[in-house]
């Protein structure tokens, strides 16, 4: 391992117990929690719980910035607590629709698969980015809109969304139409692979300069 990778490494354990940094580690935990809320229909709480998730990453970021307390770990784990949350949510709707006895909906299922390929495509490349010694860029303008557009239609559907609406078990009157679901899950998919391209420049970008290192 070079001297310039020792100094990343050690970098990354720098500054580790911020409230941003807790935050996100919060975050992270409540995503099994939020999964065990959910697959026992709980899902009032699991609503909840998504709800502090989505919190915790608006605020997390803000806090960094505003009181100066951005780390390198938290640009690390930020993205991987994103993406566990998104991962997760995509594999229970996947199955969620898949056994709706709406016939619209259980054939769209298919396109929560579309999250599970951005994410895991991600997961994998940003580990083999990690163990190349680059450090994977930080997420720009278009993920963060992705990310904040993903939280805002995932309460929506599991608020009022049919057949699993938290609201809409008591009050089917207030359940959105599987039209509205559809097209808030396909905007959310557009969003996730706008932002995953936008990654590529600045992929690209880091490639070259590790190849250029390495000569």
């Amino acid at each position: 391992m070079s001297t310039s990778e020792k100094k990343k490494n050690s970098d990354l354990f720098t500054n580790v117990w911020t409230i941003p940094n807790i935050l996100t580690f919060i975050r992270i935990l409540l995503v099994p929690v939020f999964a065990v809320l959910f697959l026992k229909n709980y899902y009032m709480i699991a609503l909840v719980i998504l709800l502090l998730s989505g919190l915790t990453d608006f605020f997390d970021g803000k806090i960094a910035r505003k009181f100066n307390q951005i780390s390198s770990l938290g640009k690390l784990l930020d993205p991987i607590a994103d993406k566990l949350t998104q991962i997760t949510i995509a594999v229970l709707l996947f199955f969620k629709f898949r056994s709706a006895s709406d016939a619209s909906l259980k054939a769209f299922s298919w396109v929560f698969l579309l999250f599970l390929v951005k994410e895991a495509s991600m997961l994998i490349g940003g580990s083999i980015m990690l163990s190349k010694g680059i450090r994977p860029g930080a997420s720009e303008i278009v993920g963060k809109v992705a990310t904040f557009f993903f939280y805002g239609a995932m309460l929506v559907i599991l608020g009022f969304g049919p057949e699993i609406g938290a609201f809409t078990k008591s009050n089917p009157a207030f359940a959105i139409g599987s039209t509205t679901t559809m097209i808030l899950v396909v905007i959310s998919a557009v969003l996730t692979f706008s932002a995953l391209f936008s990654y590529f420049p600045g992929l690209f970008k880091q490639i070259k300069e590790y190849r250029a290192s390495k000569k």
